[in-house]
């Protein structure tokens, strides 16, 4: 199973989103989705989190929060344990990212984008400011989540 990691930058009332366009092969074409990506195996997850950033926004994270582990079970793809954090502060500037285009979205917005179903449940309770750590298992045939578990700490 692959550790990878998602964030959510906030800023203004707005997260930092990633419209998923330009790769041609790309699970998430067209969703839109926080920033992040693929552990290597010798990264922790904050490790992840802070390069995953850097490499697709050019925003070096100086605030961040764990806020929950997200397992996604696919019979199209290899399952993945996701990392699932908020920031609050950061230093640099925006650069142009090759997955996709960045885009400032109020929050308010957000549940409306087009994206994974389990991805609405999670985003919920960023939105709602769920304090509590949370696991989110979500199990997909194809596109269609048929399956969702959460357990809070």
């Amino acid at each position: 199973m692959q550790m990878t990691t998602l964030c959510y930058i906030e800023n203004d009332e707005k997260y930092l989103m990633l419209h998923r366009v330009k790769k041609k092969e790309d699970i998430n074409k067209n969703k839109w989705i926080g920033v992040g990506g693929h552990a290597n195996e010798w990264e922790s997850p904050e490790e992840c989190l802070v390069r995953e950033v850097k490499e697709e926004t050019g925003l070096i994270l100086t605030s961040y929060k764990f806020r929950g582990i997200v397992t996604f079970i696919s019979d199209e793809c290899e399952s993945e344990t996701m990392c699932l954090f908020t920031a609050d502060k950061f230093t640099g500037n925006i650069i142009e990212c090759d997955e996709g285009e960045l885009k400032w979205v109020d929050k308010k917005v957000v549940p409306n984008l087009p994206t994974w179903e389990g991805d609405a449940i999670f985003l919920k309770l960023l939105l709602n400011d769920e304090k509590r750590f949370f696991s989110l298992k979500l199990v997909y045939e194809g596109d269609k989540l048929v399956e969702n578990n959460i357990v809070f700490y």
